[in-house]
């Protein structure tokens, strides 16, 4: 659907239950008709420290997600409210509300690591929401994000050269926002005024020293440091000093509330709506509703079997279904506008084999926009066959139509000379001239008539041949004619035929040689779709390499800078290796495009018929010269 399902109250999206969760069909049914990409937003934190109030000023609501006034926490599971957003056209906003982090009546705290972890994997901001200050208590309670190496694998098989899977978590984890809550502090560091930013940023400084205290207290700030590249931080005041109002929040009138605790909220929300990204995955590949609903699926699936969610494994398992998708609605795009486009018969083959060269561009050209991942050439390949054979079926229907056509129209004009030739009127003296005149005054206005499309020369040519015993016998028993007349008549007769039947053979031929030209441009438009968006995803991933990479310098030179020397010295084998990456990408006959056209140059040989894999060992000659 074009802009999703308004949902006017949030729900439950993976629910909590007796510590095990499940995926809400409901929810899911709504996100899997959302065809538009989504920004995805999740709030996170411990419980009773005001994340719904957030997300509920998020969708410009004050109630929705519900807020409660106890101790005890309110929001079980992961909570999701779809809503239009507000300043990014044909982009769904979804929101989604954690339960709180720390309840004291939850039997296992791992049940808590899930649903941290399904946040990070699931947005693509990620909202951390806490109390009072950034100290060290507060950085503890955050102790989730070191535990994410445990809980979440970027790639499905061990990474080649010790290189630890962890370090893949940046090409795909969400921006990070730290709310502080009730903040009553001054922004001042050193007796210098500083920005909630750098107040953040001072948080996460290492602390020098080799005790365990110390190091322990350093994993937490490097894993954040590591994972979230994007940080941003605001500090709020409380909302009201009336403890009696701030029990129910969501009734104060917005007079009642403290200025500066609006005016934060307002800033909070702009910022999210501005700077908030749309949710994609490795190789820039976007994020839809019904995309964000597989990848739930798959991932509270492989938490629920014992395993560790894999973004590997979850993007292949979203590529199959995709595929699949962009397979089928290329191929119903070819049919659909084929049969708006073609009137049958075509007047020649070559009308309608431009009309489906039209179609199958287009229906590859929506493959390629929604299909992703298809290393193996795997789908293309069934796309090239499905589209081959609707073909053969349009050439088969356009014959069909121009046969019945040509032969009703023949039947039509002949049906004075077979009434002749059935009463004998030829059978008298001089009855073969009159008999030729006759079938040249059918041939005449055969030829004149329009419309009657590709089998025009098959037909009358049958029709020819139906009348080679008849004319003979009229020309045998014409007593006006002499023997040597009749022969030279039967004579100029056959040759008359015999180039008639030329004509039809060569036009064959003719046809013969459109159909192969009409697959080699199949091939080649294939070829150059295929060549583009390998483009396109390879400076896609060059864009990300270099983020990374700028990432990770950044890292060292704040190491260097805070005097972790041997730290920094150890990231520079992970900063090599992805230089090399980088300049390995950046050349531009790589090996990816070779392998592609390998791929391609297969499915060409198994798809197409036996004259044309000749394209196919030609594209594997063009493949050669990208190695």
């Amino acid at each position: 659907m074009a802009s999703g399902p308004i949902m006017l109250v949030p729900m439950c999206l993976v629910e909590n239950k007796n510590e095990q969760l499940s995926v809400n069909q409901k929810a899911l049914r709504i996100l899997y008709r959302i065809s538009q990409p989504v920004v995805v937003v999740a709030i996170v934190g411990l419980y009773r420290t005001g994340k719904s109030y957030l997300m509920n000023c998020l969708a410009r609501e004050k109630c929705g997600f519900p807020l409660g006034s106890t101790v005890q926490s309110e929001t079980k599971g992961i909570w999701m409210w779809c809503v239009p957003h507000p300043s990014k056209p044909s982009h769904t906003l979804v929101l989604l509300d954690t339960e709180g982090l720390g309840d004291v009546e939850k039997g296992d705290p791992k049940n808590d690591s899930w649903i941290f972890a399904l946040a990070v994997l699931l947005s693509s901001m990620l909202v951390y929401n806490s109390m009072s200050t950034i100290n060290h208590d507060a950085l503890e309670k955050l102790h989730y994000v070191a535990e994410l190496t445990e809980l979440i694998r970027a790639k499905s098989s061990p990474t080649p050269n010790g290189v630890e899977d962890s370090t893949e978590f940046v090409s795909f984890f969400p921006d990070f926002i730290w709310t502080v809550r009730d903040f009553t502090l001054e922004l001042k560091l050193n007796g210098l005024p500083i920005t909630e930013d750098e107040y953040l940023e001072n948080a996460l400084k290492l602390i020098p020293g080799i005790n365990p205290k110390a190091k322990s207290s350093n994993i937490l700030r490097e894993c954040i440091r590591q994972f979230f590249p994007k940080r941003k931080c605001f500090v709020f005041d409380r909302p009201t000093k009336d403890t009696e109002l701030l029990a129910h929040v969501e009734d104060i009138l917005e007079s009642q509330l403290d200025p500066k605790f609006q005016k934060k909220s307002d800033n909070f929300c702009c910022y999210i709506f501005t700077h908030a990204k749309t949710k994609t995955l490795r190789e820039g590949v976007k994020v839809t509703g019904n995309r964000l609903g597989t990848l739930v699926v798959t991932y509270v699936d492989a938490i629920n079997s014992g395993a560790v969610p894999c973004l590997e494994n979850a993007v292949t398992t979203l590529a199959q279904l995709e595929n699949s998708a962009a397979v089928q609605k290329a191929a119903s795009h070819y049919s659909e506008q084929m049969a708006q486009r073609v009137r049958l018969p075509t007047d020649t083959l070559q009308e309608l084999l431009d009309l489906h060269a039209a179609c199958e561009r287009e229906a590859t050209e929506i493959f390629m926009e929604n299909s992703f991942k298809d290393d193996q050439r795997e789908f293309q390949k069934k796309l090239m066959k499905i589209l081959k054979d609707k073909k053969e079926s349009f050439l088969l229907q356009n014959e069909e139509a121009s046969a019945k056509y040509c032969q009703a129209k023949l039947d039509q004009l002949s049906m004075v000379l077979m009434g002749s030739i059935t009463a004998g009127t030829f059978s008298v003296p001089g009855g073969h001239k009159h008999y030729r005149e006759a079938k040249e005054k059918i041939e005449r206005h055969y030829w004149q008539m329009p419309g009657k499309g590709v089998k025009a020369k098959e037909v009358f040519q049958q029709f020819l041949e139906s009348q080679v015993t008849i004319e003979k016998s009229i020309l045998q028993i014409d007593k006006a004619l002499t023997q040597r007349e009749k022969a030279l008549a039967e004579e100029r007769a056959m040759k008359e035929a015999a180039e008639k039947e030329q004509a039809w053979l060569r036009q064959k031929y003719q046809e013969q040689q459109q159909k192969m030209e009409a697959q080699q441009r199949s091939v080649q438009e294939n070829k150059v779709q295929l060549i583009e968006k390998l483009k396109r995803e390879r400076d896609d991933a060059l864009r990300e390499q270099t983020r990374i990479l700028e990432h990770k310098m950044r890292i060292q030179e704040d190491l260097l800078r805070e005097g972790f020397r041997e730290k920094c010295e150890k990231m520079e084998a992970d900063i090599n290796r992805l230089r090399n990456l980088i300049a390995t990408t950046e050349k531009e006959k790589g090996p990816w495009i070779s392998q592609a056209l390998d791929h391609l140059a297969d499915a060409a040989c198994t798809v197409l018929s036996a004259p044309a894999k000749l394209v196919g060992k030609g594209l594997h000659a063009l493949g050669s010269l990208f190695k």
